[in-house]
């Protein structure tokens, strides 16, 4: 794991929770230090503060992915304004958690990404696809290789949360999702029926699905969860 964060309390605080659960922990105090760790020995998942002097936590997100590195990268804000967490996520990231926060979900955060992330059995994908590995539904088809996509000729891409997200309901297209089975499906039993992660990502979601007016796939059944459905 890589720490990245340039208040010395915070950093130390998360460098030391996560060595307690048995991870092995490196730091860095700025966004330069970060990228030199990275070349140095890439690690299992980042935890990437925002704010930053030298190089701040989008630049870093953003030099990353250009370089094709696909690390896990927990991005830290105190800023909690949606526009804020847009933007890592646009940057690259895979999932925010807001300062001041608690050891107890950063680490849960930190598992579910390390279970999305690991590889999953050759041929073990079910559901609708096509023989080139895409799936797709109405005007929507996406890559899970490279987690990109397309609707309507706009071109699309997704972060690793939004991307399990998504292919759960391309996987069962059509069918009521309750909101337990989507939780545990794409964030582990260390989200409890509380957290409002779920709906947060389904605003991520149909915000780049709907872009440019496209008509709404994603949709709410009240009281239940959601479902994939053509308008």
């Amino acid at each position: 794991m890589l720490v990245v964060d340039d208040d010395p309390d915070v950093r130390a605080a998360v460098v030391d929770g996560l060595a307690v659960e048995g991870y092995d922990v490196r730091d860095a105090a700025d966004g330069l230090a970060a990228l030199s760790a990275v070349a140095a020995a890439p690690p299992a998942a980042i935890v990437l503060d925002l704010a930053m002097p030298v190089l701040d936590g989008l630049a870093v997100c953003r030099r990353l992915r250009e370089l094709g590195d696909r690390t896990p990268i927990l991005v830290l804000t105190a800023r909690d304004a949606v526009s804020d967490r847009v933007a890592g996520l646009d940057a690259g990231a895979d999932d925010y958690l807001v300062k001041p926060f608690a050891l107890d979900e950063l680490l849960a955060r930190l598992r579910a990404l390390l279970r999305r992330a690991a590889p999953g059995p050759a041929g073990a994908a079910d559901g609708p696809g096509d023989a080139a590995g895409l799936l797709g539904y109405a005007d929507l088809t996406v890559d899970p290789a490279t987690r990109t996509g397309e609707r309507g000729g706009t071109p699309l891409e997704f972060t690793r949360t939004e991307f399990t997200l998504l292919e759960l309901f391309l996987r069962h297209p059509g069918q009521v999702l309750p909101r337990d089975t989507i939780q545990q499906h794409v964030w582990g039993a260390d989200f409890g029926p509380e957290s409002n992660s779920l709906s947060v990502y389904i605003g991520y979601l149909r915000r780049k699905l709907e872009a440019g007016g496209a008509p709404r796939l994603l949709h709410t059944v009240h009281g239940i969860g959601y479902r994939l459905a053509a308008p």
